[in-house]
């Protein structure tokens, strides 16, 4: 049997652990965690607070009973897990395996807390305690083209801080500069810019932050306990200018304005280099041949000095879904890393305009950086020919909740151009390619671990591009609505299908047809709805809605799905995943599976109940169809439906906005360790 510490949650000023538990044999009646400590060896012995289903259970701790006064003077806790099974024959102590990363959780303003993993991937709860009361930890620090960008927490166990300020203090003339801090970045984390015009010349500036916390007034130093690799810490202003951020020895920051180089120190510095380029050749030569052996052996490339992602959304044909969310965190935290999306040639002007690095599939390029990367981060399956390096991490974030029957589940594959047995070796070899998974919640993790045979790691954290349904203040809708033109006085229905396996005219050709009547449709809601209709990308032909543009919108191929979910009011699909993610926001849901019983039972199959376990109302007709959205307009907040939130709470409940944050941190932890 294997534990793997799953998943992390703040609950009432407590932590609730969660553990997947691989090749269980008999009950969990007599299972208990054990944790000790590396250095006094103390153990604490914690009951299994709930079972959530047959290899998923629930640990329910108090971080404040895991630091005690020690003989010694001990202030820094470092505890193991075991899973401990008790029978009558036999104790089975097992050593609780984890790649889970947490960031650093503040319990007072002296102690924190953290969870991570050991060089051989087994779990560690780190507590320090006696830390330095005058140090505020933020997350990042970077610098823009015109401002100093900080993000931190707002939160201290939960409890919320108040009045929050960043002071930038001059060290020489000791003169502050305030700026409040009031954006958000993520629920429990701040945002805050800094214009750099604002810094003076030639100056060095130290940054503290000011807060309320429990009706006392706090003033601590800003410090950043990790490296700034991966950070932007340069900037050139205009007028010969330049700010770089720096880190003292104990952690401070350092923001520092300076005259940059001038022409002729810049023309210097160029002789020297030219005068030593013959030198310089003759080294880089023997480095070259040096790295021509190590690929002869490795028979491949080697990887790039410097760190490097690369992105793809579904199969290069977009820049969007789960890895768009983490590249424009990655972009935002870490500007130091070089982020390179694999894409189709027809989206070259989009990158351009976006700024966007690109290079495109199946060229020579693209086979020299897929293998010199260190990071895969991809929402769907690379062609078996492309051969993964072993010092490439390669994270799966997947692209949906499942519904219909996935991989070795599918027992009749009926797809263009491969047959069963070929579709179950290629999706099992694919998948244990992946060394993480995304998973968004526990029922998708036991779908992964069955119908793709995967053993490797599961960052169970929710979607990333999930983040922005929660993120987004209600306020914004309107922007959202006015960006996609259109109108913003009106109701928005949104029609979302999946393809069916058997409309395909030839291999990638599919084929597709509305099932209901847009004249009726008209006569019905015309007035004060819309319609929008997001097609699935496999379905190759543009659909004639010409004679309805006043009120028919077709965004199939709008990169971003989460802006559609937004401005619409009600979802209506069929056996597509994309209800998992739009229940996220709590309005109504209509599924019209038109052909349900030939689905069923001649295409894919369903995970699901499709009768009793949907979110919403199920039409069979058109016109219950156009009955169900009638009422579900009149009813935009689902919220008080007993039924709805059962859903919700099954399968929405551990997206808590910061999934594409806590993927972040897991490659970063990646990094931190290789170096």
């Amino acid at each position: 049997m294997r534990a793997i510490l799953s998943g992390v949650h703040q609950k009432k000023g407590q932590q609730s652990l969660e553990f997947e538990l691989l090749d269980v044999v008999g009950t969990l009646d007599h299972t208990c965690l054990l944790f000790v400590e590396k250095n006094s060896l103390a153990s604490i012995m914690k009951p299994i607070t709930k079972v959530l289903s047959h290899n998923i259970i629930r640990v329910d701790i108090d971080a404040q009973d895991f630091h005690f006064p020690s003989t010694i003077g001990q202030t820094e806790f470092e505890w193991q897990m075991y899973l401990v099974s008790n029978t009558h024959t036999r104790k089975v102590i097992i050593q609780v395996e984890s790649e889970y990363l947490s960031d650093r959780h503040q319990l007072e303003l002296t102690s924190f807390y953290q969870f991570n993993s050991d060089a051989k991937g087994m779990a560690l709860f780190n507590l320090k305690t006696d830390q330095a009361e005058n140090d505020f930890i933020i997350n990042s620090i970077n610098l823009t083209d015109n401002a100093l960008e900080l993000t931190g927490y707002n939160q201290i166990n939960g409890t919320q801080i108040k009045n929050q300020k960043l002071i930038l203090k001059n060290r020489k003339s000791e003169q502050q500069l305030e700026f409040s801090i009031g954006d958000s970045l993520f629920k429990g984390m701040f945002v805050l810019t800094v214009p750099l015009s604002d810094i003076e010349r030639d100056s060095t500036n130290e940054i503290f932050v000011e807060y309320e916390l429990n009706d006392q007034k706090i003033r601590q130093k800003a410090v950043i306990t990790k490296s700034l690799s991966g950070q932007s810490t340069l900037a050139n202003l205009p007028g010969n200018r330049q700010v770089a951020i720096e880190k003292n020895l104990t952690n401070g920051i350092l923001v520092k304005e300076f005259s940059a180089a001038s022409f002729g120190e810049k023309a210097a510095a160029a002789v020297q280099k030219v005068g030593s380029a013959f030198e310089a050749v003759k080294i880089v030569n023997e480095k070259i041949n040096l790295l021509y052996m190590k690929r002869l052996f490795k028979r491949g490339h080697s990887p790039f000095e410097e760190n490097t992602i690369m992105f793809e959304s579904f199969g290069g044909r977009q820049v969007s879904d789960s890895p768009y969310a983490i590249y424009n965190l990655f972009k935002k935290l870490y500007p130091g890393i070089r982020l390179i999306w694999s894409i189709d040639s027809s989206l070259k002007g989009f990158c351009k305009e976006n700024g966007i690095d690109y290079v495109v599939k199946n060229t020579a390029k693209w086979v020299r950086t897929m293998k010199k990367s260190q990071f895969w981060i991809s929402n769907a399956r690379f062609p078996a020919w492309v051969k993964k390096p072993s010092y490439v991490t390669y994270i799966q974030t997947w692209h949906g909740t499942p519904l219909k029957k996935l991989g070795l589940d599918i027992a009749n594959v009926s797809m263009p151009g491969t047959t069963t047995d070929k579709y179950h070796k290629n999706f099992v070899k694919e998948a244990n390619r992946w060394d993480a998974l995304v998973s968004p919640n526990d029922y998708s993790t036991q779908i992964f671990r069955s119908a793709f045979g995967f053993k490797n790691q599961i960052l169970k954290v929710g979607y990333p591009r999930n983040d922005e349904l929660i993120n987004t203040p209600a306020e914004d809708i309107n922007l959202i609505k006015e960006k996609l033109g259109i109108p913003t006085d009106k109701k928005v229905v949104m029609y979302a299908p999946t393809y069916r396996d058997n409309q395909f005219a030839a291999k990638g050709k599919y084929t597709f047809e509305l099932p209901f009547d847009l004249e009726d449709f008209k006569k019905s809601f015309g007035e004060d709805t819309i319609l929008i209709l997001r097609m699935h990308y496999l379905i190759s032909n543009a659909l004639d809605i010409s004679k309805y543009s006043d009120f028919v919108y077709d965004f199939s191929n709008h990169s971003n799905i989460s802006d559609l979910y937004l401005v619409s009011d009600v979802l209506i699909t069929d056996y597509s995943s994309v209800f998992f993610d739009y229940a996220y926001l709590k309005r109504p849901i209509l599924f019209y599976p038109y052909d349900y019983h030939l689905y069923k039972e001649e295409l894919r199959g369903f995970y699901l109940n499709y009768e009793t376990d949907l979110p919403g109302k199920i039409a069979n007709n058109s016109e219950q169809l156009l009955a169900e959205i009638n009422h579900a307009l009149s009813h935009p907040d689902m919220s008080a439906n007993e039924k709805f939130m059962n859903f919700y709470n099954r399968f929405c409940t551990i997206n808590d906005g910061l999934s594409s944050f806590k993927v972040v941190n897991y490659v970063m932890h990646q990094i931190e360790k290789s170096n």
